[in-house]
């Protein structure tokens, strides 16, 4: 596994639709490879998410520490989600050294392949809810300072 190098705001990668992927691109060992460097790009710079713009790849791809184990998940979708919500301090591997409280829901059901190729839907709460929907927003162009309110250099949570 090799450790990549995260993409720093203002990358314009940063600001883009990512890319879908075809299920027959999951097959291919490179990508297996990809994902694996992904997880441990993430682990290496402390972090609990990682999404495939981060490392300057255009595709539908996000890690999640989802409690003890990380989770890859491609072409995911957010197919619905809990009424209530909640504020959530957030930093963001390519915005390093900046925090800001988030609105998010408290849980999303989600949909996606897995690195096998299968299909999942998943509820997902708690802190991989709020993972997941930082991530999305990766893949969405956008970043958690265009949605945080009073950001700060310091972390208060």
């Amino acid at each position: 596994m090799s450790t990549l190098s995260i993409v720093i705001h203002p990358n314009p990668i940063l600001h883009h639709m990512a890319k879908p992927m075809n299920l027959s691109e999951i097959q291919n060992p490179s990508f297996q490879k990809l994902l694996d460097d992904m997880i441990e790009t993430m682990f290496a710079a402390q972090g609990i998410g990682l999404a495939a713009p981060q490392i300057g790849i255009s595709k539908r791809i996000i890690i999640v520490q989802m409690g003890q184990k990380s989770e890859a998940f491609i072409n995911p979708e957010i197919v619905g989600h809990s009424w209530r919500t909640l504020w959530y301090e957030e930093g963001c591997l390519s915005v390093p050294g900046v925090y800001g409280k988030v609105k998010r829901f408290r849980g999303v059901k989600i949909h996606a392949w897995m690195r096998d190729g299968k299909e999942i839907t998943l509820d997902v709460a708690g802190l991989p809810a709020i993972i997941f929907q930082h991530e999305m927003d990766h893949l969405n162009g956008i970043l958690f300072i265009e949605k945080a309110k009073s950001l700060s250099d310091k972390r208060t949570e």
